[in-house]
């Protein structure tokens, strides 16, 4: 099956590069909107992101603008902004471009004011849109030098979905098909809560076995909640769901796990997240996730341990001793 020729990608963040990068090495025309004017000059002069992916040289024929309206003509658009921009930035896109336009969702995360997983605010933004989901276990730093990444691709339309795998996929960049979109995106943000409280077991030296049980009985909170929406279990045990998990809870590279290494050292959240320049999303969707969650009686206490901490109302070393004091029970998901 043929692919879409020409890419524009929505944001110029790490991923959102690294997304240009790949898609210029499947053989698509790339342009990248930079909300930053100098990220875009830096990435057509220079052929790099000085700010936000340094040392990685860049395809020279990836053209970047501060200019949403230049990624108007593309035949589809990669959305890679951060979660809680995704709403403001679809509004924006509305009248700029073309009924039935694919819009391939690559952000992970939750809508904090509204608890809306980011199919449904893209649908009410770009009502018109055909929709997909990207997600997976991948660094942006991998995937930008060509390394080997497999990643889910969910599409409701099997065909669009071949489509946009012919696009974007190439020997080192492996998407794999579903049409479970719902699991896809429940994996990816539920995913960076979990990170964050794997990298404060790690930031505490509690040991590699207590991260491991971390992980584990994170991943059964995740497949409570994927399942409370309707997600198919073998998606929230694949890329999406599982992998983006053990890779996001088991690497510094990870945003979300090194700012919980940072909290269980003893830093305060708002250094550590004024000291950096890109967006770490379990702190946003740590609040609509427990929201959700207590609304639909789903049993999630070490997203609410996460919860609790970020929002000061519980100590690291407190929230660590009520997830310790918990009874014991029968093991299940």
């Amino acid at each position: 099956m043929m692919g879409f020729r020409s890419v524009g990608v929505v944001g110029a963040g790490a991923w959102g590069t690294a997304l240009a990068q790949t898609a210029r090495l499947a053989g698509c025309d790339v342009k990248i909107w930079a909300r930053e004017a100098a990220v875009a000059e830096a990435i057509n002069q220079r052929h790099e992101n000085t700010i936000f992916l340094p040392g990685v040289p860049l395809d020279p024929d990836i053209v970047a603008s501060p200019d949403l309206g230049n990624l108007a003509a593309c035949d589809v658009l990669l959305l890679v902004v951060p979660a809680q921009f995704v709403r403001s930035v679809c509004q924006q896109l509305a009248p700029l471009i073309e009924d039935g336009l694919p819009v391939v969702i690559c952000a992970k995360g939750i809508e904090q004011d509204s608890g809306k997983l980011l199919t449904q605010v893209v649908g009410e933004a770009l009502p018109k849109a055909r929709q997909a989901v990207l997600s997976g276990p991948c660094f942006a730093a991998d995937v930008s030098r060509n390394k080997p990444t497999a990643v889910t691709l969910a599409c409701s339309e099997e065909e669009l979905g071949r489509q946009l795998i012919a696009t974007i996929g190439h020997k080192t960049f492996r998407p794999y098909l579903t049409d479970d979109m719902t699991g896809a995106e429940i994996g990816g943000a539920v995913k960076n809560v979990l990170a964050i409280a794997a990298g404060i077991v790690d930031g505490k030296d509690l040991g590699a076995s207590a991260r491991a049980a971390l992980v584990t009985r994170g991943f059964a909170e995740l497949v409570r909640f994927g399942r409370a929406h309707g997600a198919r279990p073998e998606t929230l045990r694949g890329l999406s769901g599982l992998g983006d998990l053990i890779l996001t809870s088991s690497s510094p590279l990870s945003r979300n796990m090194s700012l919980g290494q940072g909290l269980g050292r003893g830093e305060r959240l708002e250094d550590i997240l004024g000291a950096r320049n890109s967006v770490s999303e379990g702190v946003y969707t740590a609040a609509a996730v427990v929201r959700i969650a207590r609304e639909k009686g789903i049993e999630m206490p070490i997203c609410e341990a996460v919860h609790a901490i970020i929002g000061g109302r519980m100590s690291v070393d407190e929230a660590i001793d009520t997830l310790l004091s918990r009874p014991f029970k029968v093991e299940n998901l």
